[in-house]
């Protein structure tokens, strides 16, 4: 099944530029390069910069994203927070966002080390806004993946089947004390943040929802291939006094869940959706992460790990 995307043209931009009274005068368009999914472009209009973001509806067909009406109630919650940019009109019908141009520099994975406590800051922010109106779980995110695949012939990675019952022991070890849900972005690649001198925004809330705040910062270390200390670092400016060893190992071990999840995330992308104008090698991520997950799945540590976030 190969999921195509005929309405992400120019005639649908087209389309919304004419219905936004904001984009008055001549308007001039530029793609922003970097979104693996939704198109997004750079709107400068009567002497304004805007930012517009059109959601793919393929994506969420493929189930790699929240649906789209979701996506689009987040991001307004999450701009509540200024955690997000400031959401300036929404078209429903086209399932478009205007939102704030935020004039900053976008992370890159070798700024985040640097941009800890502005990170972690942004982050205490949007987890203390109104609760999203939806729930995200990374084990059962990986169920649908594994589901998809399947269903699919996709395939899987190799030895990634034998690997499952250590990850179901994850599972079951992170239930044993779960912390209360929060609005989380859970997808929190280094480009996903802006940085505005000191202080860090948070933008692209395709999978948002509900979350413990732990996977979170693992989704963050993943992303930015921390090593052990940045991973100490970034809970110790999330959490501040109250960070413990248990704390940490959750986080630790929701890093190596991302791995293992977002692994199949790349794989669903390569396999299900057409080709995209996006210079980005989906099956090489892939196989990256799962290389990354396979370390952390065989690390004599991990043992460890799980019993401590038992205790």
């Amino acid at each position: 099944m190969l999921i195509t995307s005929p309405r992400m043209g120019g005639r649908l931009l087209d389309e919304i530029v004419a219905k936004v009274p904001e984009f008055a005068g001549p308007v001039e368009l530029t793609v922003i390069k970097g979104g693996l999914s939704h198109r997004v472009v750079r709107v400068d209009a009567g002497g304004d910069r805007f930012v517009l973001r059109v959601l793919d509806p393929a994506v969420t067909a493929a189930g790699l994203g929240v649906p789209m009406d979701q996506e689009i109630a987040n991001t307004v919650l999450a701009a509540e927070t200024g955690a997000g940019p400031r959401v300036l009109r929404v078209l429903p019908e086209q399932h478009a966002l205007v939102l704030e141009y935020v004039d900053g520099v976008t992370l890159s994975v070798a700024d985040v080390p640097a941009r800890l406590d502005g990170i972690a800051a942004a982050c205490r922010q949007l987890h203390a806004g109104r609760p999203f109106g939806n729930t995200f779980d990374i084990f059962e995110k990986l169920a649908e993946f594994l589901a998809l695949c399947d269903r699919n012939d996709l395939g899987l990675p190799d030895g990634y089947a034998d690997q499952l019952p250590l990850v179901a022991r994850i599972r079951e070890a992170l239930a044993a004390r779960p912390l209360p849900r929060v609005p989380c972005h859970n997808d929190l690649l280094a480009e996903n943040f802006i940085a505005e001198g000191d202080r860090v925004r948070i933008v692209d809330y395709q999978l948002s929802g509900q979350n413990d705040p732990c996977f979170e910062l693992g989704d963050i270390a993943a992303e930015a291939l921390l090593d052990a200390d940045g991973v100490a670092r970034l809970a110790g400016a999330y959490f501040g006094r109250e960070r413990s060893q248990q704390l940490l190992a959750r986080v630790r071990l929701y890093l190596t869940m991302s791995n293992v999840t977002w692994t199949l995330w790349f794989r669903v992308h390569s396999g299900l959706l057409d080709g995209r104008e996006v210079d980005f090698d989906y099956a090489a991520e892939s196989a990256a992460k799962w290389g990354r997950a396979l370390s952390d799945l065989g690390d004599p540590g991990l043992g460890e790990l799980l019993d401590t976030v038992r205790r």
